[in-house]
C-alpha cells in the first residue's frame, strides 16, 4: 500500500509574493508531489507551506524548497513577530497514511543528512527525531534564534546534528533549520480585543502546557522562586501538549494568542478556545475571533462543530458541511478572511473524487445519465440511491424530533438516532458508484487478453474475482438498507407525529433497495462458478428480503393507525 508523508516547512518570508511563490512552487518539480497550501502571514514575515507524497518524493521536494528558499531568502534582514533561526526555520515531517512515526523519522534523519552535507546548513533534530532529550523540544532548539546562532553553533552542547558548526558567511545568510518527525500539529491564533501583548501572554501563560514563572507574591513584580538547584520553578497550565505566546499583530491592529496543539486527542482546539475565552474575560478582555494557520485535520472542526451543537442541545446527526458551518462561526474562523473547508481541510484536500462521478452529479444529471444507452448505472447504482434517501428521510424526521418545541428532554435520544442514520447515509451513498464500478470492474476483466494459457488462466481468474464483487456490492447495498430502517421504525412509533409519512416513504425507499439489489445480486450469481459462495449468499439475501417487507409492513401499519 501506497505510503504517504505529510511535509509542513515554515519559511522566514511572509512578504515578498513572488518569492514565496517561487519557493512553493519547486515542491511539485517533484513527480508525485501536490502542493496542498500556502499561507503567509505579514506580521510573522513567515509562510507555511503543506505538500505531500510519499516518502523519498517528500524529502527530495523538501530538499529543493530549502535550497532555494537559502538562495532567495537573507537572514541578516530579516525582521517578524514570530521566533525564526532560518531561511527555512522548521521542516516537519508527518505521517498521514501506512507509514509509522519510527520510519518517518528515519527519513527526517535522511534528508536532515543530505541538506547538512549539500547545502552547508546547520541541521538540528527535533521532536521525535530529536537524537537527545534537550532537542526533542522546539523552543531549545530554537533558543537564541537566529542573533544568537554564531554562539550556539561552537558551543559543544549545542553542536548540530548535521551541517557545519560554526557562523560562516553562507551560514550568516541562510541560518539553521530545524527537522523533525511529528504528529500533525495545529497551528491555531485567538484574536483578541486588545492591543496589550502583556495581557495576551497573561491569558497564553494560563492555558500552555509550560504555564508561568512562580513569584513571590504572585504578582509580575515579585522575586523569581527557584528549585534548590537554582532553577525557575513553574505554575503549569491548563493544558498538555499545547504551546502558547502572545503578541500583537500590526496587520490586524490586535493582540493574538499564537497556539500550538501537538496533539488534539489530549487537548482538543474547542476546548482551548472556551477556556481562553472564559481567561480572557476574566482578564477584562474578548476573544474576537481565531485562525488556523496552514492545514487541519477533519476531525479538528467536526469534534468542534459537535461540542457547540451541543451546547445548544441540537442534534448532531447532520452533514459534516452543516457541523463545520457551526464550529467555523463559533470559533470565528471567518473574521479576519473567509475559512473555505475545501481548501483547508487536509481530507478534503487529499481526497480523490474521481472514481465517485456519480454521486457527485446533480439529480437531475445522475437521472439523465441512467436514461442513457449506457449500461451503467444500473438497478444496482439506482438501488443503493434509493436506500440513500431512504435513510435520509429517517434521519430528517430524527432531526424535527431533537428540535421539536416541549421536546427538549429527547434532544439527546433523537441526535443519537439522526448520527446512526448520517452513517447509514455515508455507506449508502458510496455504493451507488461503488456498484457501477464494480460492473466496469467486470468488463474490464473481458476485456483482458486470452492469447496464451496463461493469460487465459490469469483472464478467468480476473473475470471470476470482479463477479464476487459484483455480487457482494449489492449484498452490503440490501444489508445496509435493512438496517436503515430500524431508524424508520423508531420515528414512526416514537418520532414527530407531523412527519410520521416521512418515516413511512422512507421504509418504502429503504425495502425498494433491499429488493432491486437482490435482483443484482441473483443475476451475478448465473455467473459466478463458486456455488458454495452462490448457495450460500441466495440464503443470506432470501432472509434479509422477506425481514424487509415485513418489517416495512409493520411501519406502514404504525404509520396509518397514526394518520
Amino acid at each position: 500500500m501506497k505510503q504517504i508523508v505529510e511535509c509542513v516547512p515554515n519559511i522566514s518570508e511572509g512578504r515578498d509574493v513572488e518569492k514565496i511563490r517561487i519557493i512553493s512552487s519547486v515542491a511539485e518539480e517533484i513527480d508525485g508531489v501536490k502542493l496542498l497550501n500556502i499561507d503567509p502571514g505579514k506580521a510573522t514575515n513567515r509562510t507555511v507551506i503543506t505538500f505531500v507524497g510519499e516518502p523519498q518524493q517528500v524529502i527530495d521536494a523538501a530538499f529543493l524548497l530549502i535550497k532555494k528558499a537559502q538562495e532567495l531568502i537573507d537572514m541578516r534582514k530579516h525582521s517578524g513577530e514570530h521566533p525564526r533561526m532560518g531561511a527555512t526555520d522548521v521542516c516537519p515531517l508527518v505521517p498521514i497514511t501506512n507509514i509509522s512515526m519510527e520510519e518517518c523519522v528515519k527519513w527526517a534523519h535522511k534528508l536532515g543528512k543530505r541538506v547538512g552535507k549539500e547545502l552547508g546548513i546547520p541541521i538540528y533534530h527535533y521532536e521525535a527525531a530529536a537524537n537527545e532529550e534537550k532537542r526533542k523540544n522546539l523552543a531549545n532548539c530554537r533558543q537564541g534564534e537566529y542573533e544568537g546562532l554564531s554562539k550556539k553553533l561552537v558551543d559543544s552542547k549545542w553542536k548540530p546534528d548535521f551541517g557545519p558548526a560554526e557562523f560562516n558567511t553562507s551560514v550568516e545568510r541562510s541560518g539553521a533549520t530545524a527537522i523533525s518527525a511529528r504528529d500533525f500539529l495545529v497551528a491555531y491564533n485567538i484574536n483578541l480585543n486588545t492591543t496589550s501583548t502583556r495581557r495576551a501572554n497573561a491569558v497564553a501563560f494560563d492555558i500552555r502546557e509550560a504555564g508561568r514563572i512562580k513569584r513571590e507574591g504572585g504578582g509580575i513584580l515579585g522575586e523569581i522562586i527557584k528549585d534548590k538547584n537554582g532553577k525557575p520553578l513553574k505554575t503549569p497550565g491548563l493544558f498538555k501538549a499545547v504551546k502558547g505566546i502572545g503578541w500583537f499583530i500590526e496587520e490586524y491592529g490586535v493582540a493574538q494568542i499564537s497556539y500550538n496543539l501537538t496533539n488534539i486527542n489530549i487537548s482538543p482546539l474547542h476546548e482551548v478556545f472556551e477556556k481562553t475565552c472564559e481567561r480572557a474575560i476574566a482578564r477584562g478582555m474578548r476573544v474576537t475571533g481565531s485562525e488556523l494557520v496552514g492545514l487541519v485535520p477533519k476531525k479538528v472542526l467536526i469534534d468542534a462543530g459537535k461540542y457547540f451543537l451541543k451546547r445548544q442541545a441540537r442534534s448532531t446527526g447532520i452533514h459534516e458541511s452543516e457541523i463545520m458551518k457551526i464550529a467555523i462561526k463559533t470559533l470565528g474562523l471567518d473574521e479576519l478572511s473567509p475559512f473555505k473547508p475545501e481548501e483547508r481541510v487536509i481530507e478534503y484536500m487529499l481526497d480523490n473524487d474521481t472514481d465517485k462521478p456519480l454521486i457527485n452529479m446533480s439529480i437531475r444529471d445522475f437521472a439523465n445519465e441512467t436514461a442513457s444507452e449506457s449500461p451503467a448505472p444500473g438497478g444496482g447504482s439506482v438501488a443503493a440511491y434509493c436506500g440513500a434517501m431512504g435513510i435520509s428521510l429517517g434521519t430528517m424526521v430524527a432531526n424535527l424530533s431533537a428540535h421539536k418545541r416541549g421536546w427538549d428532554d429527547k434532544w439527546e435520544e433523537f441526535s443519537s438516532w439522526a448520527d446512526k442514520g448520517m452513517r447509514y447515509q455515508k455507506i449508502l451513498i458510496d455504493l451507488v458508484d461503488e456498484d457501477t464500478n464494480a460492473f466496469n470492474n467486470i468488463m474490464d476483466a473481458f476485456r483482458l487478453p486470452k492469447d496464451t494459457d496463461i493469460e487465459k488462466v490469469k483472464r478467468k481468474e480476473a473475470i471470476q474475482e470482479a463477479t464476487k464483487n459484483a455480487i457482494l456490492t449489492p449484498f452490503k447495498v440490501m444489508d445496509t438498507a435493512y438496517k436503515s430502517m430500524e431508524i424508520m421504525k423508531t420515528m414512526a412509533e416514537i418520532g414527530n407525529p407531523n412527519s410520521i409519512t416521512d418515516a413511512a416513504v422512507g421504509a418504502l425507499c429503504a425495502r425498494t433497495a433491499v429488493i432491486g439489489a437482490f435482483l443484482n445480486v441473483k443475476i451475478n450469481c448465473g455467473d459466478c462458478e463458486d456455488k458454495t459462495f452462490v448457495k450460500d449468499i441466495l440464503e443470506k439475501g432470501d432472509k434479509l428480503l422477506k425481514k424487509a417487507v415485513a418489517l416495512e409492513e409493520y411501519i406502514l401499519n404504525v404509520t396509518n393507525s397514526k394518520i
